[in-house]
């Protein structure tokens, strides 16, 4: 999790009428852990997924409305302006396509706000720009900057003097003797041309992802700033502009609209959306039994906007608020303001008592004699990619689950498989020690024009030595000592294991999984360096007794 360190006096002056105390107590009810304290100076962990809570000026925005100085949403102010333009042009697009940004003006800028804005930076590059592959920021001073701006690409001996240096350097030189551009070169790929930002003097601005040029440097002495961004979609680049344009209007920044055209760029929209929830599904979910007036006050506290249409609370959702995507995310935000500590906790009404599911007893028991026999248990996510899925494996995509609109660009699919996944485990281990042997049990999802669950059992076997009978002895003795029955193994083909080095496996003669020597094909493309043997089987109807569970 990331954190960010504040000054309480500072956040207490941000905040506005209230003591240090105050601030104190609130932080948890808006998601802050305290790591630690050194007399003023605290650290505070926060959710990768509010981001505007990198900086001191984040965090004083969500007090001001659960502590009451400010409510409602903060309403980004971006006069429009025709002084400030970036021109994208076509070499970008196969590179780093999307490109965004804002002027801010007439701040005051001292050492602790510089601190914020660099720390707020590092961090919106590690969580929203994944480590400034999707996205990335550079800030600068506006004054040193001669508009418009040319949004290019230009070869590795372009030559500027980059940030925190004072001699040029050409590019190449950068990417190989700075340790940010040896962290983030790789980025750019081999290509002899990269992204570059210059001015209408042609003078260097940016080399986006990697570093800014030493002229545009931000210092107490700054009043004005430009702030671009870049990335590979467009959306993630101007997500990421609206949170820092909501930090430095928060800062006392008067924003100015910067046009964006060019190589399908366009200016970019910090618009507000609105989300429409029943007041019923708020106080059934909250188990309160809060008026309309009361709810859109909560809301407010939380610092969003919200009306009354008809028999549903409209929330109006500021650009920054990445984090609220349905009505459940309303419904919190209503706790949120209303008060949690409000909420009183009452025991569930049912006299059922609770017991152990008998599912679960029966893959305990598998689980210990599993980790007995030396295995350790994996789990593995559920929803996962094409690529480890099927591509790597060479298994046929034909019937594949997609989820519809995630919020991830690779976990797409829901696992029809968990040997696909334990192969992933060892290519992300293979600096450890062999052998390495691990096991999985879990739910997998089959389609036939519904979907379906059950229960799978896999395990996987890597060392110099690894052996078909070893596999084979380990799936026998799990079974017998676990359930209490015997298998069989038939020779089979699959497209993960090797031929000629592949059974199916049978119980009562009924097909319920299959076991071998992983193709040395499959174990390239995981880059393991030893041989692999695995199964994998379903539990759910052979085991379990749980058609269709």
């Amino acid at each position: 999790m990331p954190v960010v360190e504040i000054s309480l006096l500072r956040l207490q002056r941000l905040v506005g009428g209230v003591t240090k105390k105050q601030i104190s107590d609130s932080l948890p009810f808006l998601g802050l852990d305290i790591e630690s304290q050194n007399g003023d100076l605290v650290r505070i962990e926060y959710s990768p997924n509010r981001p505007d809570y990198s900086t001191d000026f984040g965090i004083a925005l969500g007090l001001q409305g659960l502590l009451g100085t400010k409510t409602g949403a903060l309403r980004l102010c971006v006069r429009k302006s025709t002084r400030y333009s970036i021109s994208a042009k076509s070499g970008v697009s196969g590179i780093r396509p999307f490109v965004s940004g804002i002027v801010a003006k007439n701040g005051r800028i001292d050492e602790k706000t510089i601190q914020q804005l660099i720390a707020m930076q590092e961090d919106l590059h590690f969580g929203m720009g994944r480590k400034r592959t999707k996205s990335s920021i550079g800030i600068h001073d506006l004054d040193k900057i001669s508009f418009p701006l040319i949004y290019t690409t230009t070869n590795r001996d372009h030559k500027f003097t980059p940030l925190h240096h004072t001699n040029e350097m050409s590019i190449s030189e950068i990417l190989s003797e700075t340790d940010v551009g040896q962290d983030y070169g790789p980025l750019l790929g081999q290509s002899s041309q990269v992204p570059i930002i210059l001015d209408d003097n042609a003078s260097t601005v940016s080399l986006p992802p990697i570093i800014n040029a030493a002229v545009t440097t931000v210092t107490t002495k700054t009043k004005n700033l430009f702030v671009e961004v870049t990335g590979i979609n467009k959306k993630d680049t101007q997500d990421m502009l609206a949170v820092v344009a909501t930090i430095l209007q928060s800062a006392g920044f008067a924003l100015e609209s910067v046009r964006i055209h060019g190589a399908k760029n366009s200016s970019p929209r910090l618009d507000t959306r609105n989300i429409a929830v029943s007041s019923m599904l708020i106080n059934q979910t909250l188990g309160l039994n809060l008026g309309v007036s009361k709810i859109i006050s909560s809301l407010r506290r939380a610092r969003l906007d919200a009306s009354s249409r008809g028999q549903k609370i409209v929330c109006t959702i500021p650009a920054y608020r990445l984090d609220i995507f349905g009505s459940m995310d309303i419904v919190e935000e209503v706790a949120l303001g209303y008060g949690i500590w409000n909420i009183s906790p009452e025991l569930s009404p049912s006299q059922t008592m609770g017991e152990a599911n008998p599912v679960s007893q029966k893959l305990r028991s598998l689980d210990k004699v599993m980790t007995g026999l030396g295995f350790l248990e994996a789990l593995n996510s559920s929803l996962t990619s094409k690529r480890i899925l099927y591509e790597m494996t060479r298994r046929d995509p034909k019937n594949h689950i997609s989820v519809l609109d995630s919020k991830s660009q690779e976990h797409t699919v829901l696992r029809d498989s968990i040997l696909a996944g334990l192969l992933e485990n060892l290519s992300r281990n293979i600096h450890e020690s062999y052998p390495q042997r691990l096991f999985e049990t879990g739910t997998v999802f089959e389609a036939d024009g519904m979907v379906h669950e059950q229960i799978n059992f896999a395990g996987i076997s890597a060392h110099k030595d690894a052996n078909f009978t070893e596999i084979k002895s380990v799936l026998q003795s799990a079974l017998k000592i676990g359930f209490g029955i015997n298998i069989t193994t038939k020779t089979g083909t699959s497209p993960i294991f090797e031929r000629g080095h592949c059974a199916s496996i049978r119980l009562d003669d009924a097909l319920i999984g299959t076991i071998g020597k992983i193709d040395s094909e499959i174990i390239a493309n995981y880059k393991i360096r030893v041989p692999v043997v695995g199964f994998e089987m379903s539990l759910s109807e052979s085991l379990l007794g749980l058609n269709g569970f």
